[in-house]
């Protein structure tokens, strides 16, 4: 069992401490770091964590074995920094950082300090996903040529913080709360993005934003793609790979369609629900302890977060944007 500590108690970070607090034989929380550890009383004593004001303090803690960060983007790199400093292993949510540069920069404090760094991309824990990276692996689909891809939720504009309203740190509208885990989708099928032309058009603004997001890609291997990202709309994720024998579409999060030339009707298999949460959790505290790689190695880090960063300047310049090369 890991005994972790989590930095940030808002909406997200009491999310992460449901999944697994009474429920993982893996991983338990026993601190908190909240700004004002006096309005965060009654979570604590939900869950049984001690709680400080800073981060700092908690790594003070020796009962805390690993730290998670669910807090705003623009302060993971120096978290990270941090936590990897202080020698303990870190996950942190989604997006890593905001930055090609500070991606590398957390990879390597990470590195320089012999731990784990784990990122909370949660929809790579889905079966239906894991199967279709099981038929790219074996060839099934023939030569790749083309993905499409699509993640709405409504959530992304709630005002869950205000700082989740803020265009510096969530910026590109639904490519930060949404749209950057089809990126990591893409990255875990096909591999680094080369560049990307996007654009952004806002009928209103946060809070309560109604705005799409499109995305143009192209992968470093030739593969096109499209994203699309929707604020204001039901839950919706749809995830199409073409090939020149079949093609994999991936439907909400439980479905995985393969479509076959000459055949009647495509072949359609559902999965059973998991908990991506639980599950990207455990792999955390199996990584720290020896008994399989998380998932999600350095080089598709930061290679999500490349093509992430190319998306948000070129939603500002209007331009095909080139994504940032992976060390």
């Amino acid at each position: 069992m890991i005994d972790a500590g989590i930095v940030g108690l808002g909406w997200w970070g009491n999310v992460l401490v449901e999944a697994v607090q009474g429920k993982s034989e893996r991983i338990r929380f026993v601190h908190g770091v909240a700004r004002d550890p006096a309005s965060k009383q009654e979570i604590a004593r939900r869950h049984g964590l001690a709680l400080s004001p800073t981060l700092a303090a908690m790594l003070a803690d020796p009962a805390v074995q690993a730290v998670v960060l669910a807090t705003p983007h623009s302060l993971h790199r120096t978290e990270i920094e941090a936590v990897a400093a202080a020698g303990k292993p870190v996950f942190c949510e989604k997006p890593l950082t905001l930055t090609a540069a500070d991606a590398v920069a957390a990879v390597g404090a990470a590195r320089k300090a012999g731990t784990l760094l784990a990122v909370g991309h949660n929809r790579r824990f889905l079966p239906a996903l894991g199967e279709m990276k099981r038929l790219v692996a074996v060839g099934e689909l023939g030569e790749l040529l083309h993905v499409e891809g699509h993640f709405s939720n409504a959530n992304s504009s709630a005002n869950f913080g205000p700082w989740r309203s803020d265009p510096e740190e969530s910026p590109a509208g639904g490519m930060t709360g949404t749209g950057v885990h089809v990126l990591d989708a893409f990255v875990s099928l096909l591999g680094p993005v080369r560049s990307v032309h996007a654009q952004l058009v806002s009928r209103k603004p946060a809070p309560a934003p109604l705005d799409t997001l499109s995305t143009l890609l192209h992968f470093e291997n030739e593969v096109t793609g499209t994203l699309s990202a929707v604020r204001a709309t039901p839950f919706y994720w749809r995830l199409h790979l073409f090939g020149t024998q079949r093609s994999a579409e991936m439907l909400q999060e439980d479905t995985l369609v393969v479509h076959e030339g000459g055949q009647a009707s495509p072949r359609r298999q559902t999965f059973p629900p998991v908990d991506t949460l639980r599950l990207e959790l455990e792999a955390f505290a199996d990584a720290i302890e020896g008994r399989a790689p998380y998932p999600i190695g350095d080089a598709d880090m930061i290679a999500t977060v490349a093509a992430f960063e190319a998306v948000c300047r070129s939603v500002k310049s209007g331009r095909t944007e080139s994504v940032a090369a992976v060390p």
